[in-house]
């Protein structure tokens, strides 16, 4: 059932362009919120399919790193074996325990609300490495904090996210599946051994796909805007969107709406996905993409940017992600009909504190590429084996064939059609941050 009654609408009859402009604005709210539903509800709530990880309020490991036969999330790295968390926080907060790992690895868990803010971090950069118990409160929870608790992260959503990264160091899994294994969830009552809270209400969590998602986006809007309180700032805007019925727990389309004034909701909708993917095209940095409620407010088509071609990017001082979608000259990367290369001087490798790594990307489905060596990426663990020219320089060849088995270990295979790329620099160091360092351009090799 639903998890609140629904809403009293209005719909506005005067103009057609108010409208348009309303529900266009209603969609660059709303498709990074829509965008994580269809990820959550593949790892979450879709017990019969072949993403599936876990029900919520419960940490599930993977104890590998991606390949292109997970579908489940586009442009996911294939560097840091994933474990995933749904929290459902509408009952009582969740206390989250990291374990006490070496320094020279990273950790992290990537806090994120419904709209997909990045909230907060637990881990590495934030806490260091020596673990400990954190509490994860939703936006209604006004309790005591227990003993023992480290900090607490209040979430904006009743319904959230937690996505942590182990480092794999060396093909060393045996080491990550024994951090995992630390990796604990339990409802604050079972931390403190009181008696639980009255459970939540059943949720039916309604089927998305890639397909249904725009067909079905506004039912999957109102929906969602249950689970997500206005922020402090957006009251006034969630009250522009409900005179067009979109609103939390508002049936769709709404009872009484002209088929016209749907028409005019529907090709708003159309317009400002067109402009979003068109936006997306023309970025080379995850500068501004990714960030907390407040760093994000007044930025909904950078966080539609975000979402649509990283969703669950890190924030700038987590990681940084030069992407590479076109060339020199504006043209998109196509591997069927030209070669790449990516080159690093001798003295211009990414300056980080934790690790680097450009991973190969199918340009049309942003999934990772099948390919016959399995390689969907190159590291900075990788530097011992990559070849360097007379001049000191790596030279990384993107490519949907071999190089030639002198320079194969230097070569991060292409699709044979559209590709795109990302660089991931994992606690950046400030000359990243302040833009002294520049990430190098893809060079465009023509076939001869």
């Amino acid at each position: 059932m639903n998890a609140s009654p629904a809403p009293k609408t209005s719909t506005v009859r005067t103009s057609t362009h108010d409208v348009a402009q309303i529900a266009h604005d209603a969609y660059l709210y709303a498709f990074p919120m829509v965008e994580n539903y269809l990820t959550l509800y593949q790892w979450v709530f879709d017990t019969g399919g072949s993403q599936y990880k876990g029900p919520p309020n419960a940490v599930h490991n993977e104890a590998r790193v991606f390949t292109p036969n997970d579908t489940g999330i586009v442009t996911p790295n294939s560097d840091t074996p994933y474990s995933f968390l749904c929290m459902d926080l509408r009952a009582e907060p969740l206390v989250v325990t990291l374990p006490p790992i070496e320094n020279e690895r990273y950790y992290s868990i990537q806090l994120i609300d419904l709209y997909t803010h990045n909230v907060d971090y637990i881990g590495t950069r934030r806490d260091g490495n020596a673990g400990g118990s954190f509490l994860i409160a939703g936006p209604d929870w006004n309790g005591d904090v227990p003993d023992g608790i480290k900090r607490v992260v209040r979430m904006p959503t009743s319904i959230a996210f937690a996505l942590y990264r182990t480092q794999l160091i060396d093909d060393d899994i045996a080491a990550v599946k024994r951090i995992q294994a630390g990796y604990k969830a339990v409802p604050l009552s079972k931390y403190i051994g009181s008696a639980a809270p009255v459970a939540a209400p059943a949720i039916d969590w309604p089927p998305i796909s890639r397909e249904t998602m725009q067909s079905g986006f506004w039912r999957y809007v109102n929906f969602l805007l249950q689970f997500a309180v206005p922020l402090p700032w957006e009251a006034a805007e969630r009250d522009r969107f409900a005179t067009i019925g979109i609103a939390a727990g508002a049936p769709w389309p709404p009872p009484g709406m002209p088929d016209d004034l749907l028409r005019v909701i529907d090709a708003a909708g159309h317009k400002a996905h067109e402009e979003i993917s068109d936006a997306l095209m023309q970025v080379t940095s995850s500068t501004g993409l990714f960030g907390t409620p407040d760093e994000m407010r007044g930025k909904e088509l950078q966080g539609c940017i975000g979402a649509m071609g990283g969703l669950f990017g890190n924030s700038d001082a987590e990681a940084l992600y030069p992407s590479y979608l076109v060339d020199g000259e504006g043209r998109p990367l196509d591997t069927s009909k030209y070669d790449y290369r990516l080159t690093f001087p001798a003295d211009g490798l990414p300056p980080v504190d934790a690790f680097w790594s450009v991973t190969m990307y199918d340009g049309t489905t942003r999934f990772l590429v099948h390919n016959p060596l399995r390689r969907y990426l190159i590291n900075s663990s990788m530097l011992p084996d990559l070849q360097k020219d007379d001049a000191g320089r790596i030279v990384i060849y993107m490519q949907k064939d071999s190089p030639g088995k002198k320079l194969e270990a230097n070569w991060l295979p292409a699709p044979d059609g559209p590709m795109a790329a990302v660089m991931r620099l994992y606690l950046p160091k400030p000359s990243v941050l302040n833009g002294t360092w520049k990430a190098p351009l893809i060079e465009t090799i023509p076939r001869r």
